[in-house]
């Protein structure tokens, strides 16, 4: 989640809080009196005020979600990504009991997706059907025996066809171990050096 927030009190003008997200970059605003949260302005929200002819005189609370979807810091990231999924939102405020301490965006949770599955370093892939013993544990074993360093190991969710294992490495060269993984009767389907 995002500690360092930018938030905006419920009688500040519409055009303060345009003026924010363009300043920072963001396109959500926790609504705050006294760091309980109040609601939320997204930029979406705020897009159909844009043509309003009394712009001026629009405040932050006339516009503002009431009761937004909310997290505690101790939600999983798991759970935060359905909620977003779910209520197809781009955001959602963290509450402490009511006080708000963070905000987690879908940008948070790509962040963290890209982190655990390796794709911020330089890094290699090997697609791997394995044989009909299935047996995962060979291949990594094969792998670390030629120097490989798993990062991380995917699996398709649904497929109706033999499932491919996406195996994720720290740099290194794959041919060897293409050549061992296949003498074990697997079938190694794409190489991503």
């Amino acid at each position: 989640m995002t500690k360092k927030l930018i938030t905006i009190g419920p009688n500040c003008s519409v055009k303060e809080a345009v003026h924010l997200m363009y300043k920072y970059s963001i396109r959500h605003i926790p609504v705050v009196d006294h760091n309980e949260l109040l609601g939320l302005v997204t930029e979406s929200n705020l897009r159909q005020y844009f043509y309003h002819s009394e712009l001026d005189s629009l405040k932050v609370e006339d516009v503002m979600i009431l009761n937004p979807i909310t997290v505690d810091p101790n939600s999983s990231i798991d759970s935060a990504a359905r909620l977003i999924h779910e209520f197809k939102i781009g955001g959602l405020p963290v509450l402490d009991k009511r006080s708000l301490v963070g905000i987690i965006t879908t940008t948070d949770i790509l962040s963290a997706f890209l982190q655990f599955l390796g794709l911020l370093k330089e890094s290699s892939r090997l697609d791997v059907i394995l044989n009909d013993t299935k047996n995962l544990d060979e291949v990594l074993t094969i792998i670390r025996k030629h120097g490989g360093k798993v990062i991380s190991v995917g699996m398709e969710a649904t497929s109706t066809r033999k499932k491919i294992h996406y195996i994720r490495l720290e740099k290194i060269d794959l041919l060897p171990i293409v050549k061992a993984i296949e003498e074990k009767g697997h079938k190694v389907v794409s190489v991503l050096d």
